[in-house]
């Protein structure tokens, strides 16, 4: 009798060993090893396999009409500003979030819109039945809607089913880590499992021309759970972003071979479903607290959208040895720079102070132009001077104090001009961005010109 052939595949991170150990030397994980069996399917040596010679694939060249529209407007216009213009026709697409944050949402109402646009949506739920499927629609108003349902978790079931008849033009498959494929032998969410079962999907996308989005669960650490090769094999990375607290989510761009990454797309979660926010400045500012020091409006941009947030700041004398420092929507590794920054080129001590740093709206920042906005809100807070309320902040601040210039001004400075701000403080090197009808901007070559302007009607911010 033959030896069966087998491999220990980590769950989390993919790494391979020749024997069970109880953590993972690449993750660091505990209990997550698992056995795979190697005499089929995905991962088969090759001795296990009928070698062949292969056939000859035809080659073309770039230039070429295309016989079809190479997108398909969803007509959810923030889902299509992340997608770059709608979904492309043969593409896959992968979307992740928190349990609860409204993927399956937002997914169904897309789906009701194409199909009411005559075009043949099919929706696959691999955690819910059809029943469950139906009453969220009803609850969103969209029972009416002719998109074929299914509940299934085989992938050659599934894709039997997509074969069958009419090609769809959107594909919904809620979630990968349900699904499973005889061609592996492992059970339903390991990273066997997960490859196998999304590179299945990917090739059905390619050969039929169908868009294909594929929803993933995410690990505590907030990536998608399974291996990172199933974020290279899809053409574009969605995020659902959110918190509890906050009725808005964020649909944010991390990959997209077909449009702009960084690109975000802003939701309202009401007792209908998700509505779309058309200016979103106005609502991440619509709460300011505008006579409160620590409050600082910054411009920054997110993909092609200028928006304007609020950034607010805590800075309160610590009775601890070792100060709390807490960040909410940004970098902490940023905020320790920032406050390294301050300390040591202009002498404002935060040795003895607690900091809390705030992004209202629950927006996460990533963009470094947000450094001087932050630093106003900082410097603020410490001083008890509150900033102007019809002010906005944007610049990006080197290890020396100096403040560099950023990308695409002329955008932010007409976005705070349409909510009504007249004061701008940039780089000194973007004030040639400056658009018709907005007040003379404040440019600034150091940091330690920021602290000198917000500390001349406060206190000595040095011996603070």
């Amino acid at each position: 009798m033959a030896k069966r052939s087998s491999r220990f595949v980590c769950q989390t991170c993919g790494a391979v060993t020749s024997k069970w150990v109880g953590r993972c030397e690449s993750c660091g994980e505990w209990n997550s090893i698992q056995e795979e069996r190697l005499d089929s399917g995905v991962g088969a040596g090759p001795q296990t396999s009928r070698k062949s010679r292969g056939r000859v694939v035809q080659l073309v060249g770039l230039s070429g009409e295309s016989k079809e529209a190479p997108r398909i407007v969803s007509g959810v216009g923030e889902l299509d500003r992340v997608t770059g213009g709608g979904f492309v026709k043969g593409s896959a697409i992968l979307v992740g979030g928190d349990p609860g944050i409204g993927k399956s949402t937002l997914l169904t109402q897309a789906s009701a819109v194409l199909a009411n646009q005559d075009h043949r949506v099919v929706y696959i739920s691999g955690e819910e039945a059809v029943d469950q499927v139906r009453l969220r629609a009803e609850r969103l108003g969209l029972r009416q809607a002719p998109v074929a349902l299914a509940s299934e978790t085989s992938v050659e079931d599934i894709i039997a089913t997509l074969e069958d008849g009419e090609r769809p033009a959107l594909v919904i498959v809620d979630s990968i880590q349900t699904l499973w494929t005889e061609m592996a032998d492992s059970p339903p969410g390991t990273v066997t499992q997960v490859r196998a079962s999304a590179q299945a999907l990917v090739r059905y996308a390619k050969k039929s021309g169908a868009t294909v989005v594929i929803v993933g669960h995410v690990t505590k650490d907030g990536q998608i759970a399974g291996p990172r090769v199933v974020e290279h094999m899809v053409d574009a990375v969605l995020y659902f972003e959110g918190d509890g607290a906050h009725q808005y989510r964020i649909l944010r761009a991390v990959k997209n071979r077909f449009g702009p990454t960084d690109e975000i797309g802003v939701f309202e979660m009401s007792d209908k479903g998700l509505r779309e926010v058309k200016n979103p400045s106005a609502m991440f500012l619509q709460e300011r607290a505008t006579t409160t020091p620590g409050s600082a409006v910054f411009a920054g941009v997110e993909g092609t959208r200028p928006i304007l947030v609020e950034i607010q700041a805590l800075v309160a004398p610590s009775p601890l040895g070792t100060p709390r420092r807490a960040v909410i929507g940004w970098d902490g590794a940023r905020l320790s720079m920032l406050l390294a920054v301050l300390e040591a080129r202009c002498g404002v001590r935060f040795g003895q102070h607690d900091v809390y740093l705030n992004v209202a709206g629950g927006l996460r920042i990533q963009e470094t132009g947000a450094d001087l906005a932050v630093a106003a809100a900082l410097i603020s807070s410490l001083s008890g001077v509150a900033l102007p309320i019809d002010s906005v902040y944007f610049g990006e601040i080197s290890l020396s104090g100096a403040v560099r210039p950023v990308a695409q001004a002329a955008s932010r400075l007409k976005e705070a001009q349409k909510l009504g701000f007249t004061q701008a403080i940039i780089p000194n090197a973007n004030r040639k961005d400056n658009v018709k009808g907005f007040a003379p901007l404040k440019g600034i070559e150091e940091l330690t010109e920021l602290v000198a302007s917000i500390a001349s009607s406060g206190q000595n911010l040095v011996n603070a």
